[in-house]
């Protein structure tokens, strides 16, 4: 049996350099593993999912792995690497 494939979002805000910064690695990285990025923007998603913005708006840039949380600020990207390697993700050399 395979795993199914990770998902990889980026909750973000306009005008958020951080953000931006944070999405270019993040393309890097996914592209070794032939993942896109998801891309959320907290203030567009708050007029359905008010949550999400209240949750996570206060430290943007958010990387979430299937939907969790998975580091703020700043990319892990070591732990990001291990992690979709353990979920058998096989990079696309």
């Amino acid at each position: 049996m395979t795993n199914p494939t990770p998902t990889v979002t980026l909750l973000t805000r306009a005008g958020c350099g951080m953000c931006a910064s944070a999405l270019t690695q993040l393309q890097a990285i996914c592209g070794d593993f032939g993942l896109a990025v998801g891309v959320r923007d907290v203030d567009e998603a708050a007029a359905t999912e008010p949550a999400l913005r209240a949750e996570f708006g206060d430290r943007l840039p958010v990387v979430l792995l299937n939907g969790r949380e998975h580091s703020y600020f700043d990319v892990d990207e070591a732990r990001l690497r291990a992690d979709l390697t353990r979920l058998a993700v096989r990079p696309t050399n």
